[in-house]
């Protein structure tokens, strides 16, 4: 039967290929191709490729840990968002689940049929996570520093950099790499 995991071809399978990319009917019912589901897909390839990463681009395992952490914090997050409403939420954790729509939405969501997003390159991916995450550490930065008298607020940075930062940061992903390398990191990197 479909998705039974005990099964031992199931497992032997498993054992060989060291990767599983789970496919999530949620994502396809809501049209966010492809529908792979982020918390119980997996690889056993990421220590053996990490030399690589290393030698290419040294923040990229940092960054797939972080937003890994990030996912997984919003899924925690959305149960109790159902319970009790986002309002009952710590500012810290309203970012947390604005970051996670942004990379759901404009990272990992992809359109096959279009020229800017059917394909994306290493480098513009780690781009686009890092400008993402930064923009994560200094919301949460901003929010830890305020003071009680100067308190500043989730909704205060969304409504301050709605047109510009969080609006690049959606924007990003239509980025053309038949632009070229170095076009592309320099319109990311701005």
């Amino acid at each position: 039967p479909g998705g039974d995991f005990s099964d031992p071809v199931t497992i032997a399978t498993l054992n060989i290929v060291q990767t599983f990319w789970g496919l999530d009917k949620k994502l396809a019912q809501r049209k966010h191709f492809p529908s792979i589901n982020w918390t119980i897909s997996y690889s056993n390839y990421v220590k053996a490729l990490g030399p690589w990463y290393e030698d290419y681009n040294s923040d990229w395992i940092g960054l797939r840990t972080k937003v890994n952490e990030i996912l997984q914090m919003e899924e925690d997050l959305t149960e109790i968002v159902q319970l009790v409403g986002q309002d009952s939420l710590a500012e810290s954790d309203k970012i947390t689940l604005e970051v996670a729509r942004i990379v759901k939405d404009d990272f990992l969501q992809q359109n096959g049929f279009s020229k800017y997003d059917f394909f994306c390159p290493f480098y513009k991916t780690v781009a686009m996570l890092r400008n993402m995450m930064r923009f994560y550490d200094l919301a949460q930065a901003a929010v830890e520093s305020s003071s009680n008298d100067r308190k500043i607020t989730f909704g205060l940075i969304k409504n301050a950099m709605k047109d510009s930062v969080i609006y690049k940061l959606s924007a990003m992903k239509f980025e053309d790499p038949a632009d070229g390398q170095e076009a592309v990191e320099n319109r990311l990197n701005e």
